[in-house]
């Protein structure tokens, strides 16, 4: 058993800045609730007790793979009936977030909340990757180029993964995307000065990265290997993990609309600081509303699929596989696979 990483503690003030009152757009044209399948997805749950699989991944032997918030990475079968229980593949002892196949030897490469970028060799063995270059803060999700590169957020310099909300409150560019090369086994920083980055994808010709800002709800192009980063799209809804088709199409998983709430504080930076250091119970919910997009490189929407009852919560994580997609969440107890046909 993989022994915990201690948790590192937030800063107990935030510091915020005045920044314009935004309105969040409302879910029409082709963000228009049509297709309300995720509320009819099969569930593949965690054993008992087990909640958070953040992503999800689908390896060559056919097998889904998930985490859960005590560290532990799990395994379906991609074709097993909903309500079938998973295999234990390793335990990380620190929060497994965003999950890519590593094309060197099969294995995964895994952003750990608390341990940084790891991989989990075929065998299940655990290995720290970014000892040299710039400490890692908040590893959140990844993408692997053809030659082994790996791309990957750091969400935020200031705060945990635990404390999330408290980044998005404060509203500063507090995040930026590292590359980790596994020839000098650096890492380096490719862009900073980001809010919140979170999901990444590689176009296909890997001369840019599709990333989202989940604190602007912004959907960036950014070049590589100079890290120009361009606006392609304003979201109505708060961005997670991104995952690409292959087809120069992307998955965006979106955990909750905007909150009007949230937009209206903005020009108030000490009413954001009180709010910050209220009970979590008492700022500010996601709504449970279940939502994924998925667009072009430009940024266009091709389509969406909408669960308006939250029957699967806080969709984080999202991966497509043949006609069927699956989902990853932060708070679910379990990962989610609906048929696109």
């Amino acid at each position: 058993m993989a022994v915990s990483v201690p948790r590192p503690r937030a800063p107990l003030l935030i510091r915020p800045v005045r920044e314009p009152a935004t309105v969040p757009p409302p879910l029409d044209g082709p963000w228009a609730p049509g297709d309300t399948r995720l509320d009819r997805a099969d569930l593949l749950p965690l054993p008992a007790g087990g909640h958070g699989p953040e992503d999800v991944v689908i390896d060559a032997e056919g097998r889904a793979i998930s985490g859960d918030e005590d560290g532990r990475l799990w395994w379906w079968p991609a074709d097993a009936p909903a309500g079938t229980r998973p295999t234990l593949l390793a335990e990380t002892g620190g929060r497994p977030l965003g999950i890519e196949l590593d094309p060197v030897d099969g294995g995964l490469l895994v952003c750990d909340a608390y341990r940084g970028l790891l991989r989990v060799d075929p065998a299940g063995a655990v290995h720290e990757l970014t000892g040299s270059g710039p400490p890692v803060h908040l590893a959140d999700n990844a993408a692997v180029a053809r030659d082994g590169t790996v791309y990957f957020t750091d969400s935020s310099d200031r705060f945990p993964l635990s404390q999330w909300k408290r980044d998005l409150l404060e509203h500063r560019p507090n995040g930026r995307v590292l590359a980790y090369d596994r020839r000098s086994g650096r890492t380096d920083v490719v862009a900073d000065g980001l809010y919140f980055p979170n999901g990444l994808a590689l176009t296909p010709d890997e001369s840019a990265l599709m990333l989202v800002e989940t604190a602007t709800h912004r959907l960036l192009r950014v070049e590589l290997p100079g890290g120009r980063a361009t606006v392609l799209a304003d979201l109505p809804a708060y961005p997670d993990n991104v995952s690409a088709v292959g087809d120069g199409t992307y998955w965006i998983a979106l955990p909750s609309p905007r909150l009007p709430i949230m937009e209206r504080l903005l020009p108030h930076p000490r009413v954001r600081q009180i709010v910050a250091l209220l009970p979590g119970a008492v700022q500010p919910q996601p709504r449970r509303y279940g939502l994924v997009a998925l667009v072009d490189d430009a940024g266009r929407v091709l389509r969406t699929l909408h669960g308006p009852s939250g029957a699967y919560p806080m969709v984080t994580g999202v991966r497509q596989h043949g006609r069927q997609l699956w989902l990853g969440s932060l708070t679910a107890t379990g990962v989610a696979r609906v048929d696109l046909d």
